[in-house]
């Protein structure tokens, strides 16, 4: 028995409703949390830490990181220079929040207290710069949420600044971790700095359940977690049902896909596809995985079936 869901899900409200913050034993681990979308797997326990995501913002500019000294000249879409005037909105809240270490496909979430209805304006308000400089752009979610992101993955160890209409944040990301799970081969090469680290055999969805291409990132994880297909229409006596507890669950989508620990079908991992959609993973393999990557290391998924389209709040790279 096999445990991805078919991504049948409400669409996603196009707001962070929740949003918390898990410690990993390699970094800082921020999650997103779709509310609204179905239901499709409840934590039984975690075992790291939990604490709220965005903390009441600030009425003063908090204290980001020291920005070094830039790297070249501004790069497209962004904008070094200190926001100043009067502010244009009320202080925002960001995610990363500030002190964040993220992975290299991380977004810049801006959550507005109101809705905008001068986005020109908002955008101009909102100052990007990173050092080195990356080319960038906006893009918004909804009419109370505006987002950032570069054009192509952060550099490793890149210091990023906002300056929200003078209220200001900052991150680092960490190490490049990419991995790329390529369905013509059934592996998982992950690449750390540009450089091969591990090759994972992997099984991804069987047919009518295949997982679409695209990158994804990583947004929360379980140490320990049940998956119940009854949580979005799927009875779990029906041939496609099941309940079944899981280990080293990394959820890197809000429509259903976890990297995730499947003993059951480690006899077909590396050579074809059994699962409902998840990229299945040996145990070992996914507790390497479990506790290296973090909130926002990229995962690529080529030569497989579909694309990866769906409103679900972290379709981010592609946007």
């Amino acid at each position: 028995m096999k445990i991805c869901p078919r991504r049948s899900i409400k669409r996603w409200p196009n707001s962070e409703r929740a949003t918390k913050s898990v410690h990993s034993t390699r970094r800082p681990f921020t999650a997103i949390i779709a509310a609204g979308s179905a239901v499709i797997a409840i934590a039984t326990s975690a075992t790291a830490s939990a604490e709220p995501m965005d903390p009441t913002p600030p009425t003063v500019p908090g204290e980001p990181f020291a920005m070094p000294t830039p790297v070249g000249e501004a790069s497209a879409g962004q904008n070094p220079a200190p926001y100043i005037g009067e502010p244009v909105f009320a202080p925002p809240t960001f995610n990363p929040v500030n002190g964040s270490l993220v992975g290299v496909a991380k977004p810049i979430v801006i959550n507005f207290q109101r809705p905008i209805a001068n986005r020109p304006l908002a955008e101009q308000a909102v100052h990007i710069s990173s050092n080195p400089p990356v080319p960038g752009k906006f893009y918004w979610m909804s009419d109370t949420q505006l987002r950032w992101r570069p054009l192509d993955f952060w550099p490793a160890n890149t210091v990023v600044t906002v300056d929200a209409s003078g209220t200001r944040s900052s991150f680092r990301t960490g190490d490049a971790l990419v991995a790329t799970i390529d369905d013509a081969t059934h592996q998982m090469e992950v690449m750390r700095n540009g450089e091969l680290v591990k090759t994972i055999p992997v099984s991804l969805g069987k047919p009518g359940y295949e997982t679409p291409n695209g990158t994804y990132y990583v947004l929360e994880k379980f140490a320990d977690m049940v998956m119940d297909s009854s949580t979005y229409g799927v009875p779990i006596d029906s041939p496609e049902g099941y309940r079944l507890k899981v280990k080293d669950a990394v959820r890197i989508n809000n429509a259903g896909i976890f990297v995730h620990g499947a003993p059951w079908s480690v006899a077909d991992q590396g050579k074809r596809n059994v699962s409902h959609g998840c990229p299945n993973l040996s145990p070992a393999d996914a507790q390497w995985f479990f506790d290296n990557f973090g909130s926002g290391d990229p995962v690529v998924v080529k030569n497989s079936v579909g694309t990866y389209t769906e409103n679900d709040g972290a379709q981010d790279w592609q946007i």
